[in-house]
């Protein structure tokens, strides 16, 4: 195992990065991060997962989405090699998986959806007993702890027991965990799940200095509006298949429209609202009793005829509209 590299650390001092093993077949100056191809898995006679292809190129973010069941996961524990493809090929730094496994693993942070942390150390323990699994020089060690606790806001908290911390402590001491081996690669499950709006934001604003380092991530949430606000690309399963995949705001604009009107009342009033926004660039959605509206062009002039009714509501058009396009509204069971 050969020297460390120097690097600009969190709080922007020197480090040093994680000797890689010589064999490790890279190509310098790459820029594809994850190439998969025609990657297929079954379970029995049941296809999880269909014949999908993607990249990921380096410093993106890229939005994994999909309904409780369209394959996410299982893309995913693919990706780790925690589960066998039944077809495809899969490249992770230029390196074939799961063959370069253990090299791929090296270079990968995950922050998993549920806590995985260890309930009998304190905050300072977990991150020291983890970065132990990369063979982590214990000076080095001590100083990516240092780092990454200052980084996340727990060095007040470093001799606390995890029973001890709040929620998004955890969540926050999930992701320090995730970048003890300076991942190039960084894989987040969920990774606001239950927090409050400041956790959330604080996560946020971390990753977000993390995206100006240069790191790559992989993000599937739930919570569309953070996909949006972290992400370059979305990729949309359903049924084990893509259904889009691109540039966020262009593919709202292209397949949703440019914003959205909300419009509640009775049948007959929603007849009426249907009818005047025949004159618009405009397509209708009847949902109970609501009417979607999802415009093309500029339809304000008609705002005046939606004052008859009981509430409306004039917003952008956003990713949610556009997964609820593509996915349905029907509750999805894993």
């Amino acid at each position: 195992m050969g020297e460390g590299k120097a690097g600009i650390g969190y709080n922007g001092i020197m480090r040093q990065t994680i000797p890689q093993p010589e064999s490790m077949p890279d190509v310098p100056g790459s820029q594809t991060i994850v190439s998969v191809t025609g990657l297929s898995k079954r379970f029995g006679e049941r296809l999880v997962v269909d014949n999908i292809s993607f990249v990921i190129q380096r410093g993106q973010c890229v939005g994994f989405l999909g309904p409780n069941g369209a394959g996410k996961t299982t893309c995913i524990n693919m990706l780790l090699g925690l589960v066998e493809k039944s077809a495809g090929k899969i490249r992770v730094f230029d390196l074939e998986a799961p063959r370069f496994h253990r090299e791929i693993k090296a270079r990968i942070g995950v922050v998993p959806q549920a806590d995985s942390l260890d309930p009998d150390l304190s905050v300072e323990e977990n991150l020291r007993t983890y970065a132990g699994y990369f063979r982590m020089p214990r000076r080095l060690a001590r100083k990516r702890v240092d780092e990454l606790l200052h980084f996340f806001a727990l060095h007040n908290r470093r001799e606390e027991i995890i029973e001890h911390l709040s929620g998004g402590q955890r969540r926050r001491l999930l992701l320090a965990r995730a970048l003890l081996n300076e991942p190039e690669l960084l894989i987040l499950d969920e990774p606001t799940i239950g927090l409050d709006p400041q956790a959330r934001h604080l996560i946020w604003e971390r990753l977000a200095i993390l995206q100006a380092q240069g790191t790559t991530m992989l993000l599937t949430s739930h919570y569309l509006d953070e996909v949006a606000r972290l992400s370059q690309q979305v990729l949309i399963l359903d049924h084990g298949h893509v259904v889009v995949q691109g540039e966020p705001r262009q593919l709202i604009t292209d397949l949703v429209g440019l914003e959205v009107f909300e419009v509640e009342g009775t049948p007959a009033e929603l007849e009426a609202m249907g009818a005047s926004f025949a004159q618009c660039n405009a397509r209708l959605e009847r949902v109970g009793d609501k009417l979607y509206v999802y415009a093309r062009e500029d339809c304000s002039r008609l705002t005046k005829v939606m004052d008859t009714s009981g509430s409306w509501v004039r917003r952008p058009a956003n990713l949610e509209d556009l997964f609820i396009q593509l996915t349905g509204r029907s509750l999805r069971e894993s």
